[in-house]
């Protein structure tokens, strides 16, 4: 019954609070969890964001990712900090419909088959690439190669996902046999 009323529940987000938002299927929301894109946010099926959670800036998002409690995708550029005169908390801010600083085409691209950790940071205008792995409490302020795994603050390659290459290869042929009919478009 309670995971009936859990599905319920993100139905129902998806379906009021979240319409402006393309959202695949099987999508889950943990409590708590705040969406909001300037222009576009674009989620794959199976996605699951962990409670307490936020995207606050533009993003598409593959499938079968996970974002673990408390992460958070940010904007790099929310506050026009160089506003002449003006103290940053008054400054022009990104939710502002004639916002035209640094920052309005920046998004967070997270592609298939991805895991962030548990209070871990995306800066927009970052590509975390396929099958990778961001650890708990990580800044990723730079682009992330497919099947790694990074961790730290700036978050730096630590190791791969797989021990070897054909580990990885093995892995690449079954998610495609198996989840080839979930393409996103627009990765």
């Amino acid at each position: 019954m309670f995971d009936l009323l859990k599905k319920l529940r993100c139905i129902l987000l998806v379906k009021t609070i979240w319409r402006k938002y393309q959202i695949g299927r099987n999508f889950h929301s943990g409590r708590y969890v705040i969406l909001w894109a300037k222009s576009q946010l674009v989620v794959g099926d199976n996605f699951y964001i962990g409670k307490f959670s936020q995207i606050e800036c533009d993003a598409i998002i593959g499938h079968n990712v996970i974002l673990a409690n408390r992460v958070a995708l940010i904007g790099k550029y929310d506050h026009n900090y160089q506003q002449i005169g003006i103290p940053t908390r008054l400054a022009s801010r990104i939710r502002q419909p004639d916002y035209f600083w640094k920052g309005l085409h920046l998004k967070v691209v997270i592609e298939d088959d991805v895991w962030v950790g548990y209070g871990a940071i995306i800066i927009s205008g970052v590509r975390i690439g396929k099958g990778s792995i961001i650890a708990s409490g990580s800044v990723v302020t730079k682009d992330v190669e497919p099947y790694s795994i990074y961790g730290g603050v700036p978050a730096k390659k630590i190791g791969n996902r797989f021990a070897n290459d054909a580990d990885l290869h093995e892995h690449i042929r079954l998610y495609k046999l198996n989840f080839s009919e979930n393409k996103l478009p627009l990765i």
